[in-house]
């Protein structure tokens, strides 16, 4: 037995017939009426009863009396039963199906109760009827048991060869953690549909497997949209957003397949994630062309985007022009405002929206402490953590915490941001105390650095960057004998600086530097302009800043200066001067924090050349501008 996978249960006509001629009864008006309990039910069956109308025209279709009966009294069932008998003759089944289907989708456990009582009836169930309670069987992890009881009593009825029943077992399997079943099952099938293979994909994808999920992608005779969606989907959660540009062209330009919002809303992701602009516009185009905007996710995940892109005001104008603002809406630009440097538009956008009657979430207070760190709001920051729990009844998670320990650490008050820290009610992560070792290594403090860089160690050991940070802060207070067991020490634990990398997205391609690189087609051309740019630097004041480098205190000064001159933010600047034109915006990401010699040169750099650039580094945006940075210089 076979059937569609789409569900279309027996619905009775929309409005009730006229009454008979002379009848001094009239029906009430279908589109007035709801369906509000049994009773109601009964008193409408009355009414039929009295007007001579048949029962087939009740005013609501079956799903609607099914959803009405189903969660009522067994007696309110079975009425409901009788009451379909009489309007459609013996086909039983569909009554029973239809209270499944309805149930399968709101209260799973209803879904195998309801079942159950079908199994002590004298009626058999159908495909439809299990394919509604294995539904309910993947939103029970629990329910495996069930499931696979479900799995025997389908092979004893000889439904097994049904593929739409097939596929609902391997995402039932899939879903309660079977993942041996599922593939078993999958293996087993001697007839596969786009669906099955759509249905692994997801699956192995969300879990992380995505050469298992790609090779099963390649296997397929045919592809779907879904198909293309489930891969890319997964290569943007798993953090290979390039894959999944990749993906999403191949989809496009080989395939001619049109994405749908889900595909938008991942693609979108991928963009954000590697700053590329330019596929983000068009597909905020092809989203006005395809009416995506009516879908509050694609609108939210394109004013992400263009955050991340460091393209504020494009940002700005699609949050204005929004049909539709959810909490998700207001707190994304919010802490757009904050990562850019704007705290004054961010804490008034926060009026506007308690004013507008959103209530905030704790990633709304996220951004607005946020905010108030990057640009030394002190006070403004306390009265937000504080409001947040007595005004709005939100408890504090690890994240607030590490923007307060950041903002009194920024603030210079180490000794008070030790005893927050202290007196947290969670344990303190690695960006609790990341935050402390920031805030020391700008004011000095070896002290506080030296606690801060212990925990963090020992979170986790593996990470270079905690060393290196604790070298710098060794080295600034002169103490270069402990400079040089740090060195010892990553050495001794095979330990690398990880190296600074850049890129930037041109005409659509994306351009990857790395520190000291001569691995790119115009590496020589790039050093060239950039000699031609140290001249005018120089004659502007530019004084290399090699405190960047105390890393490597063996090194001449005129070695430091090299390293400093081949950071990865300096190429992909020169590069983009090199191959876009006079007066567009240049946008950089970098994986690491600017420092400060580059921070400097790039400020120079806006004012020579007359260009706007911008710098996302791993905690914030720079955007350098005139010879000046939206972060005032407080970083």
């Amino acid at each position: 037995m076979s059937h569609s996978t789409s569900i279309s249960p027996t619905a009775f006509p929309a409005a009730l017939l006229p009454p008979r001629q002379n009848s001094s009864l009239s029906p009430p008006n279908a589109s007035s009426l709801t369906l509000a309990s049994p009773s109601h039910l009964q008193q409408l069956h009355s009414l039929l009863v009295k007007s001579g109308a048949p029962v087939s025209s009740l005013p609501f279709s079956f799903s609607q009396i099914a959803a009405v009966c189903s969660l009522s009294s067994p007696s309110a069932f079975f009425y409901a039963r009788r009451l379909f008998q009489r309007a459609v003759g013996s086909s039983e089944i569909i009554l029973w199906n239809s209270h499944l289907s309805f149930l399968s989708s709101s209260s799973p456990y209803d879904t195998l109760r309801l079942f159950s009582r079908l199994r002590g009836s004298d009626l058999l169930p159908d495909t439809f009827s299990f394919s509604f309670v294995l539904k309910a069987c993947s939103q029970l992890p629990s329910a495996l048991p069930v499931g696979k009881s479900l799995h025997a009593l389908i092979l004893k009825l000889g439904f097994l060869p049904d593929v739409f029943l097939q596929n609902t077992l391997v995402h039932m399997y899939f879903s309660c953690g079977a993942m041996a079943e599922a593939e078993l099952m999958f293996d087993i099938m001697q007839t596969r549909d786009v669906v099955s293979y759509n249905i692994m994909i997801t699956h192995f994808t969300k879990r992380g497997k995505m050469d298992r999920g790609h090779q099963l992608f390649n296997e397929m005779p045919e592809r779907s949209v879904r198909s293309w969606t489930a891969l890319i989907a997964g290569y943007v959660q798993w953090k290979n957003p390039k894959e999944a540009v990749h993906l999403f062209l191949e989809m496009e330009s080989k395939a001619g397949i049109l994405p749908n919002e889900v595909t938008a809303v991942a693609i979108l992701a991928a963009c954000a994630d590697l700053g590329n602009l330019d596929l983000g516009k068009k597909i905020h185009e092809l989203s006005i062309r395809l009416g995506f905007l009516s879908n509050v996710r694609v609108c939210n995940t394109l004013l992400d985007m263009y955050i991340k892109c460091g393209c504020l005001e494009l940002a700005r104008q699609m949050f204005v022009e929004m049909p539709d603002r959810t909490v998700v809406s207001w707190s994304t630009m919010i802490n757009g405002h904050a990562v850019h440097g704007q705290a004054e538009e961010a804490l008034n956008l926060f009026n506007d929206m308690i004013t507008a009657g959103i209530r905030p979430n704790s990633i709304t207070f996220v951004g607005l402490l946020h905010a108030c760190s990057h640009m030394g709001l002190l006070e403004q920051g306390r009265r937000y953590f504080t409001a947040m729990v007595k005004d709005f009844g939100i408890e504090p998670e690890i994240e607030h915490f590490g923007c307060m320990v950041d903002l009194l650490s920024r603030a210079g008050l180490l000794d008070e941001a030790l005893e927050f820290i202290r007196k947290m009610p969670i344990k303190p992560n690695s960006v609790v105390w990341g935050a402390l070792h920031g805030g020391a290594r700008t004011h000095k403090r070896v002290d506080i650095g030296e606690k801060a860089i212990r925990h963090l160690i020992e979170l986790d050991p593996s990470n270079d960057g905690y060393y290196v940070v604790l070298s710098n802060i060794y080295a600034d207070a002169g103490r270069f004998d402990n400079v040089a067991k740090v060195r010892r020490l990553m050495k001794e634990k095979g330990l690398k600086k990880t190296p600074g990398r850049s890129t930037i997205a041109v005409e659509g391609e994306l351009h990857e530097f790395v520190a000291g690189d001569s691995d790119h087609p115009l590496a020589v051309e790039i050093y060239e302009k950039w000699e031609e740019l140290l001249v005018e630097l120089r004659r502007r004041g530019y004084v290399p800043d090699t405190s960047a480098v105390l890393l490597d205190m063996e090194e001449e000064e005129d070695g430091k200066e090299k390293v400093l001159f081949r950071h990865s933010e300096k190429l992909a600047v020169v590069f983009g001067l090199m191959t876009t034109p006079p007066g567009m915006t240049i946008r950089i990401m970098k994986n690491l924090r600017v420092c400060s010699d580059c921070h400097e040169a790039l400020k120079l750099i806006s004012e020579i050349t007359e260009r706007e650039i911008i710098v996302r580094d791993r905690n914030r945006f720079h955007c350098f501008r005139l010879g000046g940075c939206s972060c005032r210089d407080y970083w």
